[in-house]
């Protein structure tokens, strides 16, 4: 049974620690808002960067403002803005295809080649098995390497992203794991202590993915499209297993297992092509962007500028972040579980091949990546519709957890690969929801801190992967 079913978690769309300062210049009559900021109390968060973007009004204030935001605690977690159902959308522009969503394309295709290059051992290490005279021990042993290198970024790559910036830190883990994975065949040759250690240098590169893409979204996607966002790019993941699960074994029987990790490690030379010169880490330093977009993007979102020194006490006694925590335990606990071990779960248990396992664990993914869309295009229409995002966020990741916890427990009672296959796609899909849950909610609590924040929740779940 899935263990993310014992928890159905309160989630907060901010941590309280204190309230978006009133603007000095409430007292001075500014020239008429573009319809991307609403002239109300509780958008006068954003006046600042709407200063910034107009040199008359830097200079009128000149001096009277300072800091990452508004006169606000030097330990302020940045609270969301009210949801309003008459928000400006992205229809409002003119632009064909808005420049914040080829960011999140682009770090769809990153997280699609994440999951390609970790799902590809679970279906290369049968044949390596077999080569190596590996017993399931030592499977166990080389599939949790991965997660030792993973846990020594998670904090780190937080850090980090909230430092340099997001387009740095991402761009280093995708080259960084993508060369590990092109040398695993030449490490597991060697010897079994080579490929331990290229094992947990992929880890490394892959655990700095998320807080860099948390800590980009946050600068460029505004909280009315945040559910959909993220969802896309949680998407890419499940489409990374889905094509990685497909064309491994057809690579393993025409080249060779070797085959599977030089092509897919090479595919990350031509993202960092497009990422280096497409990607910005903020809009604001984004020299082609349209000013609309930039004003309507700074004026829906809530991510500001990082203090230097990260309130580690202040952030750890805020239930919601334990809440988090927690959940994430929860979550990943049956995930890391049905991505490492389902394609052995096929082979081993219900007697199929490797060709027919592959394509059959395609199927429980690509049902997450339409069901992560799906619950991103409904949670977005509830908050825009006045549903608080509290309530959303309960809702979402209600059905993430009690889906998997029901259709898991019926899979302890089914014996046939038809029935199996039905079950771990239902299960999957519903917890797909919690992309619109748990992990949208790491922006919501703290947009300054969220590559931090999903880093902390994440530091319990790398155990999870190395208890596998």
């Amino acid at each position: 049974m899935n263990a993310a079913a014992l928890f159905v978690l309160p989630f907060s769309p901010h941590l309280g620690l204190s309230n978006p300062s009133k603007s000095v210049l409430s007292s001075h009559k500014l020239p008429p808002r573009p319809r991307a900021v609403k002239a109300d109390k509780s958008r006068s968060w954003s006046l600042r960067r709407i200063v910034d973007l107009d040199p008359l009004l830097r200079n009128r204030t000149a001096g009277r403002t300072r800091g990452a935001d508004l006169k606000s605690d030097p330990f302020d977690v940045a609270d969301a803005p009210p949801h309003r159902a008459d928000a400006v959308e992205a229809t409002d522009l003119d632009e064909p295809f808005p420049k914040r969503w080829v960011i999140v394309i682009l770090c769809f295709s990153a997280f699609l080649l994440c999951n390609m290059d970790r799902v590809n051992m679970s279906i290369a290490i049968l044949p390596m098995s077999a080569e190596f005279n590996w017993d399931p021990a030592t499977v166990g042993l080389i599939q949790s390497s991965f997660f030792w290198g993973y846990l020594l970024t998670q904090i780190a790559g937080g850090i980090w992203a909230d430092t340099v910036g997001g387009k740095t830190v991402l761009a280093f883990g995708v080259v960084w794991w993508s060369i590990a994975t092109a040398l695993t065949p030449i490490a597991a040759k060697i010897g079994l202590p080579f490929l331990l250690v290229v094992r947990a240098f992929m880890g490394i590169g892959e655990g700095v993915a998320m807080p860099a893409m948390n800590n980009i979204l946050s600068k460029w996607v505004p909280v009315s499209e945040r559910s959909r966002s993220l969802a896309l790019v949680y998407s890419g993941m499940y489409l990374g297993s889905v094509t990685g699960l497909a064309f491994s074994p057809l690579l393993i029987h025409s080249l060779g297992w070797p085959s599977v990790f030089y092509s897919f490690g090479s595919l990350g030379s031509f993202w960092i092509t497009i990422w280096l010169s497409k990607a910005y880490s903020s809009p604001l330093d984004d020299p082609e962007l349209s000013l609309e977009e930039r004003k309507l993007i700074i004026g829906n979102s809530v991510s500001k500028e990082p203090v230097k020194n990260i309130p580690w006490r202040l952030i750890l006694s805020k239930a919601p972040v334990w809440a988090l925590i927690v959940s994430h335990f929860c979550h990943n606990w049956g995930t890391f579980i049905l991505l490492t071990w389902m394609p052995t779960y096929y082979h081993q248990v219900l007697k199929l091949n490797l060709t027919e396992s592959g394509l059959l664990c395609v199927l429980p993914w690509l049902t997450m990546a339409f069901s992560a869309n799906l619950g991103g295009w409904i949670a977005d229409t509830l908050v825009t519709r006045g549903l608080s995002v509290t309530t959303v966020r309960k809702i979402m990741q209600s059905i993430g957890f009690l889906g998997p916890a029901f259709f898991l427990t019926q899979l302890s009672n089914i014996h046939t690969p038809g029935m199996a296959v039905l079950c771990m796609a239902c299960s999957q899909g519903t917890d797909a929801f919690s992309q619109s849950g748990l992990y949208s909610n790491h922006q919501d609590i703290g947009p300054r801190y969220s590559s931090l924040h999903k880093n902390e929740t994440t530091v319990g779940t790398v155990m999870d992967g190395r208890w596998r």
